[in-house]
């Protein structure tokens, strides 16, 4: 039998419990794993993190780099940091791909900037 903490009903689910706005987006990324550099295509991104379409399973609390090129006022912008997997979850029963959602552990203060004007402009 689990037990919950006293204040779990308390606590936010779902949409409620994310700090920063998300915005869509339909670009690719790259991602580095300990073994090797995989492209993949972003769903969204926000301050904090980012969520992405992968050919493979990526574990839970797995750290990776990531790196992307995100459209600005005056160009593009080079977006890139560390973080670690928060959900791995596979899109469909016959589709060998997964929707990976991504904490950012450690980006730039102006990348993480740049960000939150892209989705204040989606």
């Amino acid at each position: 039998m689990t037990q919950s903490s006293p204040n779990a009903a308390d606590r936010p689910t779902g949409r409620e419990r994310r700090k920063h706005d998300r915005a869509r987006a339909d670009l690719p990324i790259t991602v580095v794993l300990d073994d090797g550099v995989h492209e993949a295509k972003i769903r969204d991104v926000s301050r904090g993190g980012v969520c992405f379409f992968l050919d493979r399973p990526v574990p839970e609390m797995t750290a990776l780099k990531i790196e992307f090129d995100l459209p600005v006022a005056v160009g593009i912008r080079r977006i890139s940091g560390h973080g670690a997997v928060v959900r791995c979850e596979k899109i469909g029963k016959h589709i060998d791909h997964y929707e990976i959602a991504v904490f950012m552990q450690d980006m730039a203060s102006p990348d993480r900037d740049t960000i939150a004007q892209y989705v204040q402009s989606a």
